[in-house]
C-alpha cells in the first residue's frame, strides 16, 4: 500500500526543485483551508501519555483507537525511556494531568543489535563523540521491562501505578503486552 507521503516525488517537482518540506507545507496549507478550530484544552481527554518508537511503520492513532486529543504521545528511536522522556512525562503529568503510561516498542525496531559502537563510528567520522548514548538492546521485551522500571521508579512522576508495555507486531499490527519482572 502506498500512501500520499510514501510516493515519490514526481518528475515535475524535481524540474521545479520542489522538496519534501514544501510538499508538507502545501499539504498543511489544505488541511489549514478546512481547519476549524477544535476547542480543545492541551490535556489529553485519556489522561494518558503513549511513549513509542519513531519508526514510520507504527500509527499508534489507529492501532490504539485513538482521536485527536486523546493522549499525549512522546517518540523517540526505539521508544526509549531517556531523560528527556522522563521530562516530557513529568510535564504530563504534573502540569497537564495525565496518570497513565503506555510504552510500546515493536517488533524489528532499527535499534535491536546497534550497540555503542555507533557512537564511536560517529565520532571517527565528525570528530566529536555525542553526549547521548545510542540505546540498542538485543531482546525487546527486556527492553520494554526496563523501560516500565525506569518509568515507575522516577522520583519526578506522579502517578507510576498505572505504566504498561508493549510490543507491536509490524507484521500482524497486534500489541503484545510484557510483563514486568
Amino acid at each position: 500500500m502506498t500512501t500520499p507521503a510514501a510516493s515519490s516525488p514526481s518528475s515535475d517537482d524535481a524540474i521545479q526543485g520542489a522538496t519534501v518540506t514544501d510538499r508538507l507545507v502545501e499539504s498543511n496549507a489544505r488541511y489549514a483551508d478546512a481547519f476549524t478550530d477544535p476547542g480543545m484544552d492541551a490535556r489529553p481527554v485519556l489522561h494518558v501519555a503513549v511513549v513509542a518508537c519513531m519508526d514510520a511503520r507504527l500509527d499508534l492513532h489507529a492501532a490504539l483507537g485513538l482521536e485527536l486529543g486523546d493522549c499525549h504521545t512522546i517518540r523517540n528511536a526505539g521508544g526509549v525511556v531517556t531523560d528527556d522522556v522522563i521530562r516530557s512525562l513529568t510535564i504530563s503529568q504534573r502540569a497537564l494531568g495525565t496518570r497513565s503510561v503506555v510504552l510500546i516498542h515493536h517488533s524489528g525496531c532499527g535499534l535491536e543489535g546497534l550497540s555503542e559502537e555507533f557512537r564511536n563510528d560517529l565520532e571517527l567520522e565528525v570528530g566529536q563523540r555525542p553526549t547521548w548514548a545510542v540505546e540498542g538492546f538485543r531482546d525487546v521485551d527486556q527492553d520494554v521491562r526496563q523501560s516500565i522500571e525506569k518509568v515507575r521508579t522516577s522520583p519526578f512522576l506522579l502517578h507510576t501505578d498505572d505504566v504498561r508495555g508493549f510490543v507491536f507486531d509490524v507484521k500482524t499490527g497486534r500489541l503484545r503486552e510484557i510483563k514486568p519482572r
